[in-house]
């Protein structure tokens, strides 16, 4: 049932896209491109490409609306992602032959929006995470992006945060992914 209103409330998106509603443009952008821009940088690809495919999809998909012969017959999401995977897929076949489709990618990768729930649910984790990164407050804040995004050593971290040395700011960490992951149970949970 619930399947059922996501596809008619995906319908009603299309109808604003082909009235070339903004709006509509707006909340299929917000709901749809995080987890391609996640699938395209876990493969192979920037932030910057996983743009361009997405705005090919969206223009694809734009064409197909304005035909006025698309119908719907599953979920925007699942659509997009699978126009998303094959124009990925086809842009990494076709760059000179330096990049393997190996087994992994096609399970990471699949063809039918059967693991699309899997990656929904992934975006909420993540969704939540950066709300628990956000109320975690400095100096923990900073460490962890330091280290875990910015790949900064922890000597590096030591002499940033005047530690005095590197097992300190590591003990630190730890007390800091702590309260991380504190923070993201008692989000995740209450939803």
């Amino acid at each position: 049932m619930n399947d059922h209103l996501n596809i008619a409330r995906d319908r009603e998106l299309l109808q604003g896209l082909a009235r070339n509603e903004d709006n509509a443009l707006e909340i299929i952008y917000l709901e749809n491109y995080p987890v391609i821009m996640r699938m395209v940088t876990q493969n192979n690809g920037t932030e910057d490409d996983a743009k361009d495919l997405f705005q090919e999809a969206i223009i694809i998909l734009y064409e197909k609306v304005q035909a006025g012969n698309f119908d719907l017959h599953s979920k925007l999401k699942t659509f997009l992602y699978a126009v998303c995977r094959r124009l990925w897929l086809k842009k990494l076949q076709n760059s000179n032959g330096q990049v393997a489709l190996t087994e992994t990618m096609e399970e990471i990768l699949p063809l039918e929006g059967v693991a699309l729930e899997e990656h929904e649910q992934k975006d909420e984790q993540f969704r939540t995470m950066e709300k628990a990164m956000g109320t975690l407050g400095e100096p923990c804040k900073t460490l962890l992006e330091d280290y875990y995004i910015h790949k900064q050593s922890m000597q590096d971290i030591a002499e940033k945060f005047g530690y005095t040395n590197a097992e300190n700011a590591k003990n630190q960490k730890y007390k800091c992914l702590m309260r991380l992951k504190k923070l993201f149970f008692e989000q995740y949970n209450t939803k």
